[in-house]
């Protein structure tokens, strides 16, 4: 039996790396995966309870990963056997690329069964061997999902208060200090306007007159 196919996982590459190689990850996806120990970086053991058609059965067997390029790819491989059911062997090839913000996952299967889930024949146990797969790259999927951490919540942006106004303690203004600068003084201003108690005018009346004398008094004389 050989089998291809690909999901997308939103994960970072990295996340779904490292939940292919959790047990724990794995024993909660595996459809009917009853126990799966991890025995070494590249050895696990496990027991699961499957049913093809008319026959259930339970297996158990190692499993093995080699050709590890992580996070990029990996093959896993192994062999189960199940009783009077028969036994199951095989390997899958894992590679992972990425995938905008998540994770592009493909996967190259190759089987082998024997005993007396071989006669239920080839069409029954990949239509099963296809649900399971669906079933647990649903699982899978929604797990790695879960382990990506939060993002940062983004920094509030501090704003600046306005200065409050703080009343000058400094006196107001007198009024004397906002009298307008005085005016440029005329020659007018400068004449008085009376000279020993007689009126201005008075005096210049009195001086024409005086000039009109003199000037009568010399002509005579001539």
């Amino acid at each position: 039996m050989d089998m291809t196919g690909e999901r997308r996982i939103p994960a970072p590459r990295q996340v779904v790396w490292d939940a292919l190689n959790d047990a724990a990850v794995l024993k909660d996806c595996i459809p009917g995966c009853q126990t799966l120990e991890k025995l070494s970086d590249t050895q696990m053991k496990a027991t699961a309870s499957i049913k093809l058609g008319p026959i259930s059965a339970k297996f158990s067997g190692n499993v093995e990963l080699s050709e590890i390029d992580a996070p990029n790819s990996y093959t896993i491989g192994g062999e189960g056997q199940g009783g009077v059911a028969g036994f199951a062997k095989g390997g899958a090839k894992v590679f992972l690329t990425d995938d905008a913000a998540g994770t592009l996952l493909r996967y190259e299967v190759s089987a082998q069964v024997g005993g007396k889930i071989a006669q239920l024949g080839a069409r029954l146990i990949d239509a099963t061997a296809k649900q399971m797969a669906d079933a647990f790259f649903d699982k899978f999927s929604a797990a790695a999902q879960a382990l990506v951490p939060p993002a940062p919540e983004p920094e509030a942006v501090a704003t600046v208060a306005p200065a409050p106004i703080v009343p000058s303690s400094l006196p107001p203004p007198s009024t004397a200090d906002m009298t307008p600068p005085p005016s440029a003084i005329g020659i007018g201003a400068l004449i008085p306007r009376e000279i020993m108690g007689l009126p201005l005018a008075a005096w210049i009346g009195m001086g024409v007159f005086g000039a009109m004398a003199l000037v009568a008094l010399i002509s005579a004389i001539r």
